[in-house]
C-alpha cells in the first residue's frame, strides 16, 4: 500500500467517521454516569461537531462538481 492511499480523501473520511462513532459512544456511556462530568461531555461534543464539520467537508471535496 502506498503512501499515498494512507492518506487519501477516502481513508481520512472513514477514519474521522470512525473516530465520531466511538465519540458517540463515550458519550453515551458518560451521559448515563451518576454524577457526570460536565466538563468532559462538553468536550467530548465539542470534539464531535469538529469531527462531523471535517467529515462534511471532505464529503463535498469529494462530490462531482456540478456542470455550470
Amino acid at each position: 500500500m502506498s503512501h499515498e492511499n494512507l492518506r487519501s480523501p477516502e481513508r481520512q473520511l472513514i477514519e474521522l467517521r470512525m473516530e465520531h462513532a466511538d465519540l458517540n459512544a463515550s458519550i453515551d456511556r458518560l451521559s448515563e454516569m451518576v454524577p457526570q462530568d460536565e466538563l468532559m461531555l462538553r468536550r467530548l461534543k465539542k470534539r464531535r461537531l469538529s469531527l462531523r464539520d471535517q467529515i462534511q467537508q471532505i464529503e463535498r471535496d469529494l462530490e462531482p462538481k456540478e456542470p455550470a
